[in-house]
């Protein structure tokens, strides 16, 4: 069942830092203990927060990305990973107000508030001020209108006098404190040069992470207060219906799979591989595909039977080895590929399609090789398919992001995947038979054509 009018709550900052992630999966997981079934959601492209949530919450952890699927697309997707649930949190993505870059709120945490008509509570940073804190929180609640500000949690709180004096500068910005965390030895998430270490990675400590989290929110918030706060947002602005695999509220002509043969679509999965979004697999398996999972680190075969492949994001990179140890499932995907079959490879995936990356023998499926970068490579593209692929007709336009630490040589094949559109353009990317391989991150909710095409190619080669 879904609910309109679920209750929400987005959790929100000042800047990067501040602790949105701690605060945002504790608070999750301590609902979670009360007995509430938890919708949880992260503004923005990030794929690793998720993974952190679905443990707090025992559900699947969805984004929300007004860039990548448009502003249209929140609320659909939102009530659509609201089903059942008794309460959501969003946790929101850099600076309450930080979005696309030169384009306004476009993918801020404030336009997504505004487009759930949810209440935000503002987790600030006290370490290095007192009184100055009802300026600076004065300041994000009159900045916009439209964003409700319900409460604030002040977050490393040095002592009982230092949280005494926060509480009395913030009484005359009229915003209830709704939490006090005190400083404390860092829950244990380590990071790397992508981010927190995922889920997959890690998972007996990151439970124990989480558990952490959940303790430090209890003691520190009212949780009662701040469930109230949630169950004063109202329906969902707009009257949107929830998004759906089979049947978007922006885009027609559901796909017509009954009767008709599932190709075996082997989605690649394990510690290397975890960066994908949950309604790929979803849209894939409305399509008509029976989606199975492998771990390229420890699966010498592919799923038997496998018509299409598609290898998503991860950190192929720091098991390089242990994926070039793996000969027989490399030489796999190199004869899938030579026979044509379809394989969508993202950011990770490209890596892996390649002749080597960082000096190990990869796939060998593109004429490339990959190795680690100084530079980061980060943001949101516009994009065209420059021809014809097992995933867009010629002319199709997607918005996506990137976001590695490596370089493939060269970045692009003799027929491209994307043409880059703004200022800096460019093609990139590599279509050759039934493979497509880019480093773009897209979200196929945006273009559900996208996976209707792949599977189609798939019942065909």
């Amino acid at each position: 069942m879904v609910t309109p009018s679920t209750p929400r709550l987005v959790v929100a900052a000042p800047s990067s830092g501040s602790g949105k992630t701690t605060v945002a999966t504790g608070l999750m997981a301590a609902f979670a203990a009360r007995g509430l079934a938890v919708s949880p959601h992260k503004v923005g492209p990030d794929y690793i927060d998720p993974g952190y949530h679905a443990l707090a919450t025992g559900r699947t952890g969805r984004n929300l990305d007004a860039y990548l699927c448009g502003p249209e697309l929140v609320a659909p997707l939102f009530l659509h990973g609201a089903r059942g649930c008794d309460i959501a949190v969003v946790e929101g993505v850099m600076g309450l107000y930080d979005g696309a870059a030169g384009e306004g709120e476009l993918a801020s945490t404030a336009q997504v508030a505004k487009l759930l008509g949810a209440p935000v509570v503002l987790v600030v940073d006290a370490s290095s001020q007192s009184r100055s804190v009802a300026a600076l929180v004065h300041g994000f609640v009159s900045w916009d209108p439209g964003v409700r500000v319900g409460g604030v949690i002040l977050n490393k709180v040095g002592s009982a006098r230092h949280e005494e004096l926060l509480r009395e500068a913030l009484d005359s910005v009229g915003v209830p404190v709704l939490g006090a965390l005190r400083r404390a030895r860092p829950v244990e998430t380590p990071s790397r040069h992508l981010g927190l270490v995922p889920v997959a990675e890690r998972r007996a400590l990151a439970v124990s992470a989480v558990s952490e989290m959940a303790a430090l929110v209890s003691r520190g918030c009212d949780l009662p207060a701040l469930e109230a706060l949630a169950r004063t947002a109202g329906t969902v602005p707009g009257g949107s219906a929830p998004w759906t695999p089979d049947f978007s509220p922006t885009h027609d002509h559901p796909p017509r799979s009954a009767g008709r043969p599932r190709p075996k679509v082997a989605v690649a999965g394990g510690p290397a591989f975890t960066f994908s979004y949950a309604e790929h697999t979803e849209l894939l398996t409305a399509a008509g595909a029976e989606v199975v999972t492998f771990d390229p680190l420890h699966d010498e075969e592919l799923p038997e039977g496998t018509a299409g492949l598609v290898i998503g994001g991860g950190f192929p990179e720091v098991y390089a080895a242990e994926l070039s140890a793996n000969e027989p499932l490399r030489k796999a995907v190199a004869e899938l590929a030579a026979a044509g079959a379809p394989i969508a490879a993202e950011c990770a995936g490209l890596l892996y399609l390649c002749r080597e990356l960082d000096g190990s023998p990869m796939c060998g499926v593109l004429d490339a090789t990959a190795r680690m970068a100084e530079r980061l490579t980060l943001g949101y593209r516009d994009a065209v398919a420059v021809g014809d692929s097992v995933l867009a007709a010629a002319g199709t336009r997607m918005r996506g992001h990137e976001f590695h630490r490596t370089a493939v040589e060269p970045g692009a094949g003799a027929a491209p995947a994307w043409g880059i559109r703004g200022r800096e353009r460019r093609v990139e990317g590599f279509v050759q038979r039934g493979v497509h391989a880019s480093y773009l991150h897209t979200h196929w909710a945006s273009e559900p054509g996208v996976a209707r095409r792949f599977v189609e190619r798939c019942r065909t080669s």
